[in-house]
């Protein structure tokens, strides 16, 4: 991605993503978008041309609902884009 794209993405994805399952979309650096059950968060890298995205859950079935949502969301304003999402689990519950 171009240096300036994951701005420009995040943007588009703050003023366009619907995200109709959240109970709050927090838009202070970058995006953060709250569930009953976790969080999804999309913003910009300040030292790589990337967008960072990261998201907990309760569990294994509301993560793969939220990547869903943003993977969604963010090929809507965004046709195209690469979203290699890893698993980064460690065991925890959200919140610890």
């Amino acid at each position: 991605m171009a240096e300036s794209k994951p701005f420009a993405l995040i943007d588009k994805l703050k003023a366009e993503g619907r995200f109709a399952a959240a109970t709050e979309k927090i838009t202070i650096d970058g995006l953060r978008v709250e569930y009953p059950d976790g969080f999804g968060l999309a913003r910009p890298s300040n030292t790589t041309p990337v967008a960072v995205l990261r998201s907990e859950a309760d569990n294994a079935a509301a993560l793969a609902r939220i990547q869903g949502d943003f993977r969604r969301e963010i090929t809507a304003v965004w046709p195209g884009v690469d979203l290699p999402f890893r698993a980064c689990h460690d065991g925890r519950k959200r919140g610890h």
